[in-house]
């Protein structure tokens, strides 16, 4: 059965990832230097590689870091959004435990069933429009190899729904700014992961 090669790259660093990790979320923040640095690096791992599809999160520090590692068209997919964070868009973990601690500890316990910030995205929901992403993707290119940029909130997820984790384990799976996850799908749906958080 043919398998296809997902490179799946966090976004590089953004102002609100050095100011102790403030919550983006659907916030528009750009990279900065040293993010578009990272990128630049990104592109120096993946040259012997061709890609045939170039995808990305419709957030600019992600269509800026696909475009920049791959130096090719970029297609914004809205499904690769980070996710909705709710009452905690913003905010770093400090600060919105010390409001609301119950939203916290319910989110860490269930994730899945819990809305991020009270008002945001649940887990499952999350995981469901990525899955639909990648189930897409795979049909339209049954093999070879695809980049796909996109956040860390989101690839968490969808790796730990992947990998058979309960959601609540995702914070387990690290995606350091500008490291790359390789994966193999195949149209069965059946995963693999080869590479994870890895500088190629």
């Amino acid at each position: 059965m043919n398998t296809l090669n997902i490179f799946l790259l966090r976004h590089g660093q953004t102002a609100w990832n050095a100011d102790n990790n403030r919550y983006c979320g659907r916030s528009d923040i750009s990279l900065t230097a040293r993010g578009i640095q990272q990128a630049e690096l990104v592109r120096d791992q993946l040259k012997g590689f061709t890609f045939d599809g170039v995808y990305s999160s419709p957030l600019e520090r992600a269509f800026m870091t696909a475009a920049i590692a791959s130096g090719v068209d970029v297609k914004k997919d809205q499904r690769l959004i980070e996710a909705d964070f709710g009452d905690w868009e913003k905010k770093t973990k400090e600060e919105f435990i010390a409001e609301n601690p119950s939203l916290w500890t319910n989110w860490m316990d269930d994730p899945a069933i819990h809305r991020a910030g009270g008002t945001g995205e649940t887990g499952m929901e999350i995981v469901t429009r990525v899955d639909d992403f990648f189930r897409e993707l795979v049909q339209q290119h049954p093999s070879g190899n695809i980049l796909v940029a996109a956040h860390n909130g989101v690839n968490r997820l969808y790796l730990a729904y992947k990998l058979g984790m309960p959601l609540k384990n995702y914070r387990m799976l690290v995606q350091d700014n500008a490291s790359i996850t390789m994966f193999k799908l195949s149209s069965d749906g059946s995963f693999t992961l080869e590479h994870l958080n890895s500088k190629f």
